[in-house]
């Protein structure tokens, strides 16, 4: 839907896929599913999300090159973790 002439709705309404959802106990988007998969890590075989943040960097720290969408799976899940379960 165009809004006026330089706008079109579209360009700000976020996928279905960014959206957060429960995955194995773990609140995380399609997107980041796909992205792990991408790199054979199964959120299945993780209980929380400490558990995938701590696999995450690990397959970060042992490859050879620098996986920047990865690596922004990781600082997300992190950044929600801290949000979402630490005492404030």
């Amino acid at each position: 839907m165009i809004i006026d002439d330089k706008y079109d709705l579209n360009d700000f309404v976020a996928s279905e896929d960014s959206f957060m959802k429960k995955h194995n106990n773990i609140y995380i988007s399609n997107e980041q599913v796909n992205i792990l998969k991408k790199y054979n890590i199964d959120i299945n075989k993780f209980n929380n999300i400490n558990e995938l943040i701590f696999a995450i960097e690990e397959y970060l720290n042992n490859s050879n090159e620098y996986v920047e969408e990865l690596d922004h799976v990781s600082q997300t899940l992190s950044e929600y973790n801290y949000y979402a379960n630490t005492n404030k």
